[in-house]
């Protein structure tokens, strides 16, 4: 993953030997039960964007071929521990989301987990445009990510919780990525909260940014 807006990689290289500790009760509480929902009719060859420690990783489609690419390379150190767990083919690679060194087209699809939300507009941007880029006019780019909770309660506990999470990851609890998805020439297919404050996103490519 990407890290804060001063320097992602001192972030994250600093953070790695921590991040699975500091992530679990999150990661057993809310999203170990939605990252299926990536995966879910995915084939061929994926793209998995800022693939991080690698909690991704076990819910790999057992005959794709995965490339989990990331920032830092302290965190893919410990992605590779997990690689094991997955029947399908995984690479990983360190490499920066808004400059991917993948030639045009290359992917089926492409998936990030709680990414955006890390990251500053202006690599938000660079990133999403890359995504669009290296997947197929028909592939599907799946995101989960924190969007502003639905319910006053759940907007004042993100507050509460946002310098820490700041630090830590990084990361906002209320940004909107979907807003930047057009911006980024995609189009945006479907998009559901699949809990109180995290949305499901599908978008494709829009075809006039792929002609």
């Amino acid at each position: 993953m990407p890290g804060n807006n001063d320097n992602p990689l001192r972030t994250y290289e600093r953070i790695a030997p921590f991040y699975d500790l500091l992530d679990l009760p999150f990661e057993q509480v809310r999203y170990r039960s939605l990252r299926p929902l990536l995966f879910a009719e995915l084939n061929g060859r994926i793209l998995d964007a800022g693939v991080g420690t690698g909690r991704n990783i076990p819910f790999y489609p057992t005959k794709a071929e995965v490339f989990g690419v990331d920032l830092s390379p302290a965190m893919l150190a410990r992605a590779a521990r997990r690689t094991s767990k997955s029947a399908a083919s995984v690479r990983l690679m360190p490499m920066d989301l808004t400059r991917l060194a993948f030639q045009d087209d290359f992917f089926d699809a492409a998936v990030a987990s709680f990414v955006f939300c890390t990251m500053p507009a202006e690599a938000r941007l660079a990133a999403l445009r890359e995504l669009g880029r290296v997947v197929k006019p028909t592939a599907r780019i799946r995101l989960l990510e924190y969007a502003a909770a639905r319910s006053p309660f759940r907007r004042a506990l993100a507050r509460a919780w946002q310098p820490w999470v700041k630090w830590a990851f990084g990361a906002s609890l209320d940004g909107d990525v979907e807003l930047e998805l057009s911006k980024a020439g995609l189009a945006v297919r479907n998009s559901r909260y699949v809990t109180g404050s995290i949305k499901l996103i599908e978008a494709t490519p829009a075809q006039s940014g792929k002609a």
